[in-house]
């Protein structure tokens, strides 16, 4: 029978933790290297030690009008474990509450980007919405990529769904 052994300990705002599966092997070991580029720069963390993201946050104030866009600084680059993409989402609670959200979501940054992280957000609801210093804006979920051999070919395999799409299943 396997077992799972979860360590935890805090240093300052970032979580750190480490799975172990049934075997023992340890998994979870990936390292996100995080360079601060201002002074009020907060870490990427993981507000508890099981959610998907890391929470980013923003170095200045900005109001975004409703229907307007704004890129947000976070004052952090980052540098990506090898073979992997940080997707940026938007925080339920900013849609919800206020139709704030990640105009492209979810947006890429690359491994090999080394620039600072700036979120696009976009005001969706019906009144202004002022972003604050140090305010969660967004997520960040970091995710293995997978890369492929482009081939082209004269013929696809054939499927049951094929070219339908859509809402070709209904709405």
């Amino acid at each position: 029978m396997g077992f799972c052994t979860i360590y935890f300990f805090e240093i300052k705002n970032m979580v750190k933790y480490k799975i172990y599966n049934r075997g023992g092997i340890k998994m979870n070991e990936f390292k996100l290297k995080v360079k601060r580029i201002h002074e009020d720069a907060i870490l990427p963390n993981y507000a508890h030690y099981n959610d998907a993201g890391l929470d980013l946050y923003s170095i200045e104030e900005k109001v975004i009008n409703p229907t307007e866009s704004a890129l947000i600084r976070t004052g952090i680059k980052i540098e990506l474990p090898f073979q992997t993409e940080a997707q940026i989402r938007p925080r339920s609670g900013l849609a919800l509450k206020n139709g704030i959200t990640v105009l492209n979501t979810p947006g890429t940054i690359d491994e090999g980007y080394r620039g600072e992280i700036g979120i696009i957000l976009i005001n969706h609801g019906k009144e202004v919405f002022k972003v604050e210093k140090g305010m969660k804006i967004a997520q960040m979920v970091v995710k293995p990529v997978w890369k492929v051999d482009v081939e082209e070919v004269e013929e696809l395999s054939e499927a049951l769904r094929g070219d339908k799409g859509f809402g070709s299943t209904g709405v």
